[in-house]
Parts: C-alpha cells; sequence; structure tokens
C-alpha cells in the first residue's frame, strides 16, 4: 500500500510534525491523521470516514490510508467497523 498522497495547498505538513511530533500518520505526505497511539488511530478512522475530509483526497488515497490505519488498529488490537 504505498501510494503516492498528493501534497495538498490546504495544509501545511509541518503544523502536524509540530503538533505530534516525529509521529507516523496515515496521511505522510501532509502530516494528517496520526496514528501512534490508540486514541489517534480511532480518531483517524472517524476523520477518514467523514465525507467532508475523504473528499479532499482521491479514492486511491483514501484507500491508502485507510489501508495504514487499519494495519495500525491491530497493533492496538482496534476492532475496525468498516461501516
Amino acid at each position: 500500500m504505498g501510494t503516492y498522497i498528493s501534497r495538498r495547498d490546504d495544509t501545511d505538513p509541518d503544523e502536524g510534525t509540530k503538533e505530534y511530533g516525529d509521529v507516523e500518520f496515515a496521511d505522510p505526505t501532509n502530516n494528517k491523521y496520526p496514528i501512534d497511539t490508540e486514541e489517534h488511530v480511532r480518531a483517524a478512522w472517524s476523520y477518514i470516514n467523514t465525507s467532508s475530509n475523504a473528499a479532499k483526497y482521491d479514492a486511491e488515497e483514501v484507500d491508502a490510508m485507510k489501508g495504514r490505519i487499519r494495519r495500525a488498529a491491530t497493533k492496538f488490537d482496534i476492532e475496525i467497523n468498516e461501516d
């Protein structure tokens, strides 16, 4: 799942690093949706499944981010509801 995510003009990747530090993100290009803790994984899943957030990406990018979030969820024994 190495799909490249395009750089967005409406966000600053440095903000994600400043707020969360050097962590893994579901969107590593723009440093959005940190997936380094159980709380962040749950939040990332919720946010990327919100239509207004997902609409900022193309379908392949959303699928790639969801895959990263799912993999992070397994590390924390989080069951992901696909609905």
